[in-house]
Protein backbone atom coordinates (compact mmCIF):
# COMPACT_ATOMS: atom_id res chain seq x y z
CA UNK A 1 0.00 0.00 0.00
CA UNK A 2 1.36 3.51 -0.82
CA UNK A 3 2.56 5.48 2.18
CA UNK A 4 -0.25 6.48 4.54
CA UNK A 5 -3.09 5.82 2.10
CA UNK A 6 -6.37 5.30 3.94
CA UNK A 7 -8.74 2.40 4.10
CA UNK A 8 -12.27 3.80 3.71
CA UNK A 9 -15.42 2.62 5.48
CA UNK A 10 -18.85 3.28 3.98
CA UNK A 11 -22.22 2.99 5.69
CA UNK A 12 -24.74 1.91 3.06
CA UNK A 13 -28.28 0.58 2.78
CA UNK A 14 -26.68 -2.77 1.92
CA UNK A 15 -24.41 -2.86 4.94
CA UNK A 16 -20.80 -1.93 5.60
CA UNK A 17 -18.47 -1.60 2.62
CA UNK A 18 -14.69 -1.22 2.96
CA UNK A 19 -12.55 0.24 0.18
CA UNK A 20 -8.86 -0.55 -0.08
CA UNK A 21 -6.67 0.07 -3.14
CA UNK A 22 -9.70 0.51 -5.42
CA UNK A 23 -11.27 -2.77 -4.31
CA UNK A 24 -14.50 -2.97 -2.33
CA UNK A 25 -15.33 -5.52 0.35
CA UNK A 26 -18.64 -6.46 1.98
CA UNK A 27 -18.47 -6.74 5.77
CA UNK A 28 -20.95 -8.91 7.66
CA UNK A 29 -21.53 -9.86 11.30
CA UNK A 30 -20.87 -6.37 12.68
CA UNK A 31 -23.08 -3.46 13.56
CA UNK A 32 -21.83 -0.04 12.47
CA UNK A 33 -21.18 1.05 16.05
CA UNK A 34 -19.17 -2.03 17.01
CA UNK A 35 -17.23 -2.04 13.73
CA UNK A 36 -15.93 1.52 13.84
CA UNK A 37 -15.03 1.24 17.53
CA UNK A 38 -12.68 -1.72 17.11
CA UNK A 39 -9.28 -1.13 18.77
CA UNK A 40 -6.49 -0.27 16.30
CA UNK A 41 -9.01 0.19 13.52
CA UNK A 42 -6.47 0.30 10.69
CA UNK A 43 -5.01 -3.09 11.61
CA UNK A 44 -8.48 -4.50 12.19
CA UNK A 45 -9.59 -3.42 8.70
CA UNK A 46 -6.47 -4.89 7.15
CA UNK A 47 -7.32 -8.24 8.70
CA UNK A 48 -11.02 -8.11 7.81
CA UNK A 49 -10.48 -7.59 4.09
CA UNK A 50 -8.29 -10.68 3.85
CA UNK A 51 -11.39 -12.88 4.10
CA UNK A 52 -14.26 -10.52 3.19
CA UNK A 53 -15.99 -11.05 -0.16
CA UNK A 54 -15.16 -8.56 -2.91
CA UNK A 55 -18.12 -6.68 -4.40
CA UNK A 56 -18.37 -5.02 -7.80
CA UNK A 57 -18.10 -1.47 -6.57
CA UNK A 58 -19.79 1.28 -4.60
CA UNK A 59 -23.25 2.49 -5.58
CA UNK A 60 -23.39 6.11 -4.37
CA UNK A 61 -27.19 5.97 -4.27
CA UNK A 62 -26.94 3.50 -1.36
CA UNK A 63 -24.71 5.70 0.81
CA UNK A 64 -25.84 6.74 4.27
CA UNK A 65 -24.21 9.24 6.59
CA UNK A 66 -21.41 7.40 8.45
CA UNK A 67 -23.15 7.84 11.79
CA UNK A 68 -25.61 5.73 13.81
CA UNK A 69 -25.38 6.26 17.58
CA UNK A 70 -22.74 8.98 17.61
CA UNK A 71 -23.13 12.70 18.30
CA UNK A 72 -21.47 15.46 16.32
CA UNK A 73 -19.61 18.22 18.16
CA UNK A 74 -17.75 21.14 16.63
CA UNK A 75 -14.83 23.45 17.29
CA UNK A 76 -14.87 27.11 16.37
CA UNK A 77 -12.35 29.87 15.76
CA UNK A 78 -9.53 27.43 15.05
CA UNK A 79 -8.39 29.28 11.91
CA UNK A 80 -7.55 32.98 11.61
CA UNK A 81 -10.11 33.41 8.79
CA UNK A 82 -12.87 32.06 11.03
CA UNK A 83 -11.88 34.42 13.82
CA UNK A 84 -12.00 37.51 11.64
CA UNK A 85 -15.31 36.51 10.05
CA UNK A 86 -17.04 35.95 13.37
CA UNK A 87 -15.63 39.14 14.85
CA UNK A 88 -17.01 41.06 11.88
CA UNK A 89 -20.48 39.50 11.98
CA UNK A 90 -20.92 40.14 15.71
CA UNK A 91 -19.28 43.57 16.09
CA UNK A 92 -22.59 45.47 16.12
CA UNK A 93 -23.80 43.29 18.98
CA UNK A 94 -20.63 43.96 20.97
CA UNK A 95 -19.53 40.34 20.79
CA UNK A 96 -16.56 40.64 18.46
CA UNK A 97 -14.01 40.64 21.24
CA UNK A 98 -15.16 37.20 22.40
CA UNK A 99 -13.80 35.57 19.25
CA UNK A 100 -10.51 37.41 19.43
CA UNK A 101 -10.06 36.22 22.99
CA UNK A 102 -10.98 32.59 22.38
CA UNK A 103 -8.63 32.35 19.40
CA UNK A 104 -5.69 33.03 21.74
CA UNK A 105 -7.06 31.33 24.83
CA UNK A 106 -5.84 28.00 26.19
CA UNK A 107 -9.40 26.61 26.11
CA UNK A 108 -10.88 26.20 22.60
CA UNK A 109 -14.47 26.85 21.63
CA UNK A 110 -16.34 23.52 21.49
CA UNK A 111 -20.08 23.19 21.05
CA UNK A 112 -22.70 20.55 20.35
CA UNK A 113 -23.69 20.38 16.69
CA UNK A 114 -26.06 17.52 15.86
CA UNK A 115 -27.53 14.15 16.62
CA UNK A 116 -27.55 11.44 13.99
CA UNK A 117 -31.20 12.24 13.30
CA UNK A 118 -30.31 15.83 12.35
CA UNK A 119 -27.39 14.76 10.15
CA UNK A 120 -27.38 14.05 6.42
CA UNK A 121 -24.88 12.21 4.25
CA UNK A 122 -23.43 12.43 0.76
CA UNK A 123 -25.93 13.48 -1.94
CA UNK A 124 -28.60 14.29 0.66
CA UNK A 125 -30.15 17.72 1.19
CA UNK A 126 -28.98 20.22 3.75
CA UNK A 127 -31.25 23.00 5.04
CA UNK A 128 -31.05 26.70 5.80
CA UNK A 129 -33.22 28.20 8.50
CA UNK A 130 -36.45 29.91 7.44
CA UNK A 131 -35.82 32.70 9.96
CA UNK A 132 -32.33 33.48 8.69
CA UNK A 133 -31.17 35.60 5.76
CA UNK A 134 -27.42 34.89 5.83
CA UNK A 135 -26.42 31.23 5.58
CA UNK A 136 -23.12 29.66 4.65
CA UNK A 137 -21.47 26.25 4.49
CA UNK A 138 -18.40 25.63 6.61
CA UNK A 139 -16.07 22.98 5.14
CA UNK A 140 -14.31 21.12 7.93
CA UNK A 141 -12.06 18.16 8.49
CA UNK A 142 -14.11 16.04 10.87
CA UNK A 143 -12.60 13.55 13.28
CA UNK A 144 -14.08 10.21 14.26
CA UNK A 145 -13.17 9.81 17.92
CA UNK A 146 -13.72 6.25 19.16
CA UNK A 147 -15.04 5.13 22.53
CA UNK A 148 -11.48 5.14 23.90
CA UNK A 149 -11.21 8.88 23.10
CA UNK A 150 -8.74 8.21 20.27
CA UNK A 151 -8.76 9.74 16.80
CA UNK A 152 -9.60 6.62 14.81
CA UNK A 153 -10.59 8.11 11.46
CA UNK A 154 -11.49 11.19 9.45
CA UNK A 155 -14.41 12.33 7.35
CA UNK A 156 -15.63 15.51 5.64
CA UNK A 157 -18.05 17.81 7.45
CA UNK A 158 -20.27 20.72 6.51
CA UNK A 159 -21.13 22.82 9.55
CA UNK A 160 -24.02 24.78 8.00
CA UNK A 161 -24.35 28.10 9.83
CA UNK A 162 -26.76 31.05 10.03
CA UNK A 163 -24.35 33.96 10.29
CA UNK A 164 -26.95 36.65 10.96
CA UNK A 165 -28.36 34.78 13.96
CA UNK A 166 -24.88 33.95 15.25
CA UNK A 167 -23.79 37.57 14.85
CA UNK A 168 -26.86 39.06 16.51
CA UNK A 169 -25.84 37.69 19.89
CA UNK A 170 -23.20 35.09 20.84
CA UNK A 171 -25.82 33.37 23.02
CA UNK A 172 -27.77 32.54 19.87
CA UNK A 173 -24.99 30.24 18.63
CA UNK A 174 -26.94 26.99 19.25
CA UNK A 175 -29.82 28.26 17.11
CA UNK A 176 -27.43 29.31 14.35
CA UNK A 177 -25.69 25.96 14.34
CA UNK A 178 -28.01 23.17 15.42
CA UNK A 179 -31.26 22.42 13.65
CA UNK A 180 -32.65 19.77 11.28
CA UNK A 181 -30.25 18.94 8.42
CA UNK A 182 -27.70 21.53 9.52
CA UNK A 183 -24.88 18.96 9.60
CA UNK A 184 -23.56 16.88 6.74
CA UNK A 185 -20.75 14.31 6.97
CA UNK A 186 -19.37 11.72 4.59
CA UNK A 187 -19.01 10.06 2.23
CA UNK A 188 -16.85 7.70 4.31
CA UNK A 189 -14.64 7.36 7.35
CA UNK A 190 -11.03 7.31 6.15
CA UNK A 191 -8.71 5.33 8.41
CA UNK A 192 -4.97 6.00 8.15
CA UNK A 193 -2.05 4.08 9.60
CA UNK A 194 -0.46 7.40 10.62
CA UNK A 195 -2.14 10.73 11.50
CA UNK A 196 -3.46 12.63 8.51
CA UNK A 197 -0.97 15.01 6.89
CA UNK A 198 -1.22 18.66 7.85
CA UNK A 199 -0.64 19.49 4.19
CA UNK A 200 -3.99 18.12 3.03
CA UNK A 201 -6.08 20.71 1.23
CA UNK A 202 -9.70 21.37 2.25
CA UNK A 203 -11.72 23.00 -0.53
CA UNK A 204 -15.29 24.08 -1.14
CA UNK A 205 -17.21 24.96 -4.30
CA UNK A 206 -20.79 26.25 -4.42
CA UNK A 207 -22.72 25.85 -7.66
CA UNK A 208 -25.84 27.82 -8.58
CA UNK A 209 -27.21 26.30 -11.73
CA UNK A 210 -24.04 25.52 -13.67
CA UNK A 211 -22.17 28.56 -12.36
CA UNK A 212 -19.63 28.51 -9.55
CA UNK A 213 -20.67 31.32 -7.20
CA UNK A 214 -18.00 30.68 -4.56
CA UNK A 215 -14.88 28.56 -4.25
CA UNK A 216 -11.99 28.53 -1.86
CA UNK A 217 -9.81 26.37 0.30
CA UNK A 218 -7.04 26.09 2.83
CA UNK A 219 -4.52 23.61 4.16
CA UNK A 220 -4.98 21.89 7.49
CA UNK A 221 -1.61 23.36 8.48
CA UNK A 222 -3.29 26.78 8.76
CA UNK A 223 -5.23 25.60 11.81
CA UNK A 224 -3.98 27.18 15.05
CA UNK A 225 -5.08 24.28 17.26
CA UNK A 226 -3.74 20.72 17.27
CA UNK A 227 -6.26 17.94 16.60
CA UNK A 228 -5.43 15.94 19.78
CA UNK A 229 -5.79 19.16 21.78
CA UNK A 230 -9.40 19.57 20.59
CA UNK A 231 -10.20 15.94 21.38
CA UNK A 232 -8.71 16.25 24.86
CA UNK A 233 -10.94 19.20 25.74
CA UNK A 234 -14.04 17.53 24.28
CA UNK A 235 -13.54 14.30 26.21
CA UNK A 236 -12.49 15.80 29.55
CA UNK A 237 -15.98 15.58 31.03
CA UNK A 238 -17.97 13.85 28.27
CA UNK A 239 -18.07 10.12 27.67
CA UNK A 240 -18.98 8.66 24.29
CA UNK A 241 -19.81 4.94 24.56
CA UNK A 242 -20.13 4.63 20.77
CA UNK A 243 -17.61 7.32 19.88
CA UNK A 244 -18.38 10.72 18.40
CA UNK A 245 -17.52 13.08 15.56
CA UNK A 246 -15.73 16.39 16.02
CA UNK A 247 -15.77 19.08 13.33
CA UNK A 248 -12.51 20.97 13.64
CA UNK A 249 -13.36 24.44 12.33
CA UNK A 250 -13.20 26.18 8.98
CA UNK A 251 -10.52 28.24 7.31
CA UNK A 252 -12.67 29.17 4.31
CA UNK A 253 -15.55 31.63 4.68
CA UNK A 254 -17.54 33.18 1.78
CA UNK A 255 -17.62 37.00 1.57
CA UNK A 256 -20.11 38.87 3.73
CA UNK A 257 -22.46 39.57 0.81
CA UNK A 258 -22.89 35.86 0.03
CA UNK A 259 -25.66 33.59 1.27
CA UNK A 260 -26.79 30.15 0.15
CA UNK A 261 -30.19 29.77 -1.47
CA UNK A 262 -32.40 26.80 -2.27
CA UNK A 263 -30.98 24.73 -5.10
CA UNK A 264 -27.33 25.55 -4.43
CA UNK A 265 -24.99 22.57 -4.61
CA UNK A 266 -22.14 22.48 -2.10
CA UNK A 267 -19.08 20.36 -2.86
CA UNK A 268 -16.46 19.93 -0.14
CA UNK A 269 -13.30 17.99 -0.93
CA UNK A 270 -10.43 16.87 1.29
CA UNK A 271 -7.40 15.19 -0.21
CA UNK A 272 -7.20 11.44 0.53
CA UNK A 273 -10.77 11.35 1.85
CA UNK A 274 -13.02 12.34 -1.06
CA UNK A 275 -15.83 14.75 -1.84
CA UNK A 276 -19.04 15.45 0.09
CA UNK A 277 -21.85 16.83 -2.10
CA UNK A 278 -25.11 18.26 -0.77
CA UNK A 279 -27.94 20.32 -2.23
CA UNK A 280 -29.69 23.09 -0.30
CA UNK A 281 -33.41 22.39 0.12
Amino acid sequence: MPKNQPVKIYNTTKGIIVENEAKFYQISDFSWDSFINQPDLFSFLSEQIKTAPIVAGLDESTLLAPIVSQEIWASGVTYLRSKTARMEESKDAGGGDFYDRVYDADRPEIFFKATAARTVGHLENIRIRKDSKWNVPEPELTLFVNNQNQIAGYTIGNDVSSRDIEGENPLYLPQAKSYDKSAAIGPCIAVFKEPISKEVFISVEILRGEKTVFSGGTKLSQMKRELPELVEFLTRECSFPQGCFLMTGTGTVPPDDFTMISGDIVKISIESIGTLINTVE
